[in-house]
């Protein structure tokens, strides 16, 4: 999958795809540090430990880089932006029972005016799936010669290492 990049000089307005997520009683915020075992919790029930654990780099930064999108007092997606690298957005998602609702669209919004708040100009999407909503939504383009960009060597899942049998004789 490709970078992209984005000029966060020229971005949509946020408060628009706000409001639409807000009609559906969903809320867009900045995470906060005392909710990271709730966050972790659901990314890695969703996606999985890796990217739990890059997402909580966000929750280390000042300000938290990690916005969430919360229903009734549960967290149902959730963005971040300077985990993997300086500059870049992700990893983010919405669990699929909220899917087609504008909840994507409007984490990647908080999470680039974010960057454009840190005094960022561009921001990179690491390894753009969905590089059409990218492109709609944000106006990204696709870097070229970027796949693999900076997923490469990437360690497999972790083993745990055998039990030590203790002192050999």
């Amino acid at each position: 999958m490709p970078d992209m990049l984005v000029n966060l000089l020229n971005l949509p307005p946020l408060e628009a795809a706000l409001a639409r997520v807000r009609e559906a009683g969903i809320n867009i915020r900045r995470a906060q540090a005392f909710e990271i075992t709730a966050v972790r919790t659901f990314i890695e029930r969703e996606w999985g430990t890796g990217w739990a654990d890059e997402t909580s780099v966000g929750f280390a930064n000042k300000p938290v880089t990690v916005y969430i999108a919360t229903y009734e007092g549960r967290v149902v997606g959730f963005g971040a932006y300077e985990c993997t690298r300086r500059a870049f957005f992700g990893p983010t998602g919405v669990e699929p029972a909220q899917r087609q609702k504008g909840i994507g669209a409007a984490l990647l919004l908080a999470c680039l005016w974010g960057m454009r708040e840190l005094g960022y100009v561009y921001g990179i999407i690491g390894g753009a799936g969905p590089t059409e909503f990218y492109a709609r939504t944000a106006g990204a383009t696709v870097i070229p010669d970027s796949s693999p960009g900076i997923y490469t060597d990437m360690l497999r899942k972790e083993q745990h290492p055998p039990e030590l049998a203790g002192p050999q004789g």
